[in-house]
């Protein structure tokens, strides 16, 4: 029993680990004066990954769903200890090194990662930035460990190892690593693979290891100062337009079209095809000349006020995805409308929007009446 991997134990360990991360950088750049952490961007990071967690809920239905079937034809019976699960992670990451490099080549794929990379810092906070679409498709690339016999599980258990071992790389305040990046990625590497400059572009794809890197000429070295974010930037602190901006460029190019098989066929293209009728269309693009920070000014009340929402942001989250509380499937969807209400108002008070207020105390009503009505119906008021 003592060889015996307990999956649980593994959530348990991630979640304070991330958190403590995210502070002792924030506590460093405070005290070093460093400007790394800019208020709006790590806001808008936090509400992509709000929005993310309650998208998980289905991940996971869906991870139970089609591992498990392919699980009753596995070649192997693999045995669920530590030392299986070192090569389940090794195994996954060299599937995640091919996912990622077609995220990165590939226009559906990309659509499903680019909101990823629209942050233009680069810190702890960025690597909560979150895509809503991104893990449905990686886990595809995953099915074989399944087959070869990794229980279900297990393989949702090794994607939240690998997020939190690709977590720490998002930072500016560690240097180079020269003895550590012969087989690992690093800060230094993940730096490369965020920037735009011309000589970083689609390098880096490794999570855990860099060797596949270095194995598939994929590799660059950290030698000039990167320029972070993406060739196309949405400019913009809402979560819903970052997590559909690239998709609603394909489909704009896919309605304008007038060939049917362009219709089709540009979802699977190279990352950038474009149908030929379709290709004076603008599209707001830039490079590493012609780049310009995005940049969003925050007075100190909506600072005061975006702490307090985003740490009960948090907890609202933790509520609505924790399996082991009485909740129903619709009262778990409700929750989950209300926390998109909760960072779409975050957006519009970040860029000053009319109607921002409006919805946020819209929003905080529904809330509390929400969480009243879920208490009183259990029996804890």
């Amino acid at each position: 029993m003592g060889n015996e991997l307990n999956l649980m134990n593994i959530y348990s360990f991630i979640t304070p680990l991330a958190v403590g991360l995210i502070l002792l950088e924030i506590l460093y750049c405070l005290v070093s004066r460093k400007n790394y952490i800019t208020f709006a961007d790590a806001i808008t990071n936090l509400g992509t990954a709000l929005g993310n967690q309650c998208v998980n809920l289905l991940v996971v239905w869906t991870v139970v769903t089609t591992f498990g079937w392919l699980y009753q034809y596995r070649f192997f019976d693999l045995p669920n200890t530590w030392g299986w699960f070192l090569v389940l992670l090794v195994a996954f990451d060299f599937l995640f090194y091919w996912f990622h490099r077609h995220g990165h080549t590939i226009n559906i794929l990309w659509a499903a990662h680019m909101s990823h990379h629209t942050s233009e810092e680069f810190n702890f906070f960025v690597a909560t930035r979150a895509s809503i679409t991104q893990r449905i498709f990686s886990f595809t690339y995953m099915w074989p460990l399944a087959l070869l016999g990794f229980r279900p599980e297990a393989i949702y258990a090794a994607s939240a190892v690998q997020l939190l071992l690709a977590f720490w790389h998002h930072t500016r305040v560690i240097g180079k690593m020269p003895g550590f990046e012969i087989l690992f990625n690093s800060p230094s590497y993940h730096r490369v693979h965020h920037a735009i400059n011309d000589k970083y572009l689609d390098k880096n794809f490794g999570e855990i290891f860099i060797i596949w890197d270095k194995m598939f000429g994929t590799c660059e070295k950290e030698v000039e100062e990167p320029i972070f974010g993406a060739l196309t930037p949405p400019q913009t602190c809402n979560p819903n337009k970052i997590y559909v901006q690239y998709w609603a460029m394909l489909w704009r190019d896919c309605m304008n079209t007038k060939s049917l098989w362009d219709k089709v066929r540009l979802w699977f293209m190279p990352l950038g095809w474009r149908p030929e009728d379709v290709r004076n269309m603008p599209r707001f693009r830039v490079n590493e000349k012609t780049f310009k920070k995005y940049e969003v000014k925050v007075d100190s009340g909506r600072k005061a006020y975006l702490i307090v929402q985003a740490a009960l942001g948090v907890a609202l989250m933790g509520l609505t995805i924790n399996l082991q509380l009485p909740f129903s499937v619709a009262e778990r969807v409700w929750l989950s409308v209300l926390i998109w209400l909760m960072i779409t108002s975050w957006g519009g008070l970040l860029e000053k929007k009319n109607w921002a207020w409006k919805l946020e105390g819209t929003r905080l009503a529904l809330t509390v009446f929400t969480l009243v009505y879920l208490a009183q119906g259990r029996g804890m008021i």
